[in-house]
C-alpha cells in the first residue's frame, strides 16, 4: 500500500509566493536553475510529514521575506483514507497543525502518519558531521513507526536536562549521592529502551543497506555500519555511578545514549576519511533506501520518497541504477529535483510512463 500526496498548496513558504500543485501518483520532477525554489517545494512536502523544515531552521525563518506568515496544506490518500493536513505559522503566534480540520494537542502525535524519506545534499552531514547528526537520523526513523520510542526518547532528554542542571548548580561543590541517584535511575529506565531499540534498528538496517550499496556500486565496494555505545563493559547504572566525579567536574553527563554514535565503514576504513564525494553520495543513497525499506515494512505503507539534486557527483551508471531501483515496485510516489529537463526526461522515459514534470522559476511552478 502506498501513501499518495495528491495535491499541495503553498503560500509564502521560503521563496514561494503561492502555488497549488496536483501530483502524479508515481513520479514528479521539478526542473529549474539553482535557487529557483525546487528544494523549497520538497521541503514543504517534508514539513507536512515531520512538522518542521528538513534544514532545522526556526519556523519564522521559513516565512517568505517581507510576509508575516506561511501556510502549507496537503491532500493525501493512505490505505483508502482521505487525509487533509494543514499547517499555519505566523510570527509571534503558536504554530497551527491540523489533520482533517482537527488540531493536534501534541505535534509528536502526527509523526508517522505520513511516512517520508528524503535524500538531499544536506545529508553529507551524516558522514562528515558530529555524532549528534547520526543520532538524530536514527531517532527520526524509529520515531516514524514507534510511538513508545519517541515517548521514551523525549522523557530521557528531559531527565538529562534536569541532571545536567543539577551538576551545573553544584559546580565546584560536593553533591549528595542520593540527589544524583534519583535522576540516574530514571535516566536508566528510559535510556535502556532507547539503546535496545537503536541497536535492533541498526542491526536490521545493516543487511538491507549493504544490499542496496552493492547494487548501486555494481558490487565494486564493501560497506558496513556499527552502533557504538558510550556504555562499554558495564551496565548503564554502573557506568553513571563510575562517571559521577568526572560529570561533577565537567558539569554535564558524560555517558548515556545521548553520547552514542554510528560508525560508517568502507572496506574496513571510515568513509568519513577515505570516501570520495561519489562514494559518500552512493553510501548515503543506499542508507536512505534502507530507511525506506525499514519504514515500509514497519508501517505497512510505502513512504513518500524525495530525491533532491540526487544525480550531482554521480556517474551515469549509478544514476541509472538509482532510477531503475525507484522505478521498480519496491517504491511508490517519488519526487525529484534536477537542473536538466532533457536528462531527466530521457531517463524516466526508459523506465516509466507515469510522471509529471514541473518547471520551477523564481518560486513559481508550471
Amino acid at each position: 500500500m502506498d501513501l499518495i500526496l495528491k495535491k499541495i498548496n503553498v503560500i509564502d513558504y521560503k521563496n514561494i509566493q503561492e502555488v497549488g500543485i496536483a501530483f502524479s501518483p508515481r513520479f514528479n520532477c521539478f526542473i529549474g536553475n539553482n535557487g529557483a525554489g525546487k528544494t523549497n517545494i520538497l521541503d514543504a512536502v517534508y514539513y507536512l510529514s515531520m512538522c518542521k523544515s528538513y534544514f532545522n531552521v526556526p519556523d519564522t525563518q521559513n516565512i517568505r521575506h517581507g510576509e508575516s506568515f506561511f501556510v502549507l496544506e496537503g491532500e493525501y490518500e493512505r490505505e483508502g483514507e482521505e487525509i487533509n493536513v494543514y499547517c499555519g505559522v505566523k510570527r509571534g503566534q503558536k504554530k497551527v497543525f491540523r489533520k482533517n480540520k482537527k488540531s493536534y494537542e501534541r505535534l509528536s502525535d502526527h509523526i508517522g502518519l505520513l511516512p517520508l524519506v528524503i535524500i538531499s545534499p544536506a545529508d553529507a552531514i551524516l558522514i562528515d558531521g558530529a555524532s549528534e547528526e547520526r543520532r538524530r537520523f536514527i531517532d527520526g526513523v524509529i520515531s516514524q513507526c514507534d510511538k513508545d520510542y519517541l515517548h521514551h526518547l523525549i522523557c530521557y532528554n528531559r531527565i538529562l536536562v534536569q541532571r545536567n542542571a543539577l551538576l551545573k548548580e553544584y559546580a565546584g561543590r560536593a553533591i549528595e549521592e542520593e540527589m544524583l541517584a534519583a535522576w540516574d535511575e530514571r535516566l536508566v529506565d528510559y535510556g535502556m529502551l532507547v539503546l535496545e531499540k537503536r541497536r535492533a534498528f541498526v542491526w536490521e538496517l545493516s543487511e538491507v543497506f549493504q544490499s542496496y550499496y552493492e547494487t548501486l556500486s555494481l558490487g565494486r565496494e564493501q560497506v558496513k555500519m556499527e552502533y557504538m555505545s558510550s556504555i562499554k563493559e558495564v551496565d548503564f547504572l554502573t557506568a553513571l555511578r563510575q562517571s559521577r566525579e568526572r560529570d561533577r567536574i565537567l558539569t554535564y553527563t558524560t555517558v548515556g545514549v545521548h553520547r552514542d554514535d554510528i560508525v560508517f565503514l568502507q572496506g574496513g576504513y571510515p568513509v568519513k576519511k577515505l570516501g570520495s564525494q561519489g562514494q559518500k553520495k552512493t553510501f548515503l543513497t543506499a542508507l536512505k533506501f534502507a530507511q525506506f525499506a525499514y519504514l515500509a515494512r514497519q508501517n505497512g505503507v510505502r513512504p513518500l520518497l524525495l530525491l533532491d539534486d540526487i544525480f550531482d557527483k554521480l556517474d551515469a551508471e549509478r544514476v541509472k541504477q538509482i532510477i531503475r531501483l525507484v522505478a521498480s515496485d519496491r517504491f511508490g510516489q517519488v519526487f525529484i529535483t534536477d537542473t536538466n529537463r532533457e536528462h531527466i526526461d530521457e531517463i524516466l522515459r526508459e523506465y516509466t510512463s507515469s510522471y509529471k514534470i514541473f518547471n520551477v522559476n523564481n518560486g513559481g511552478v508550471e
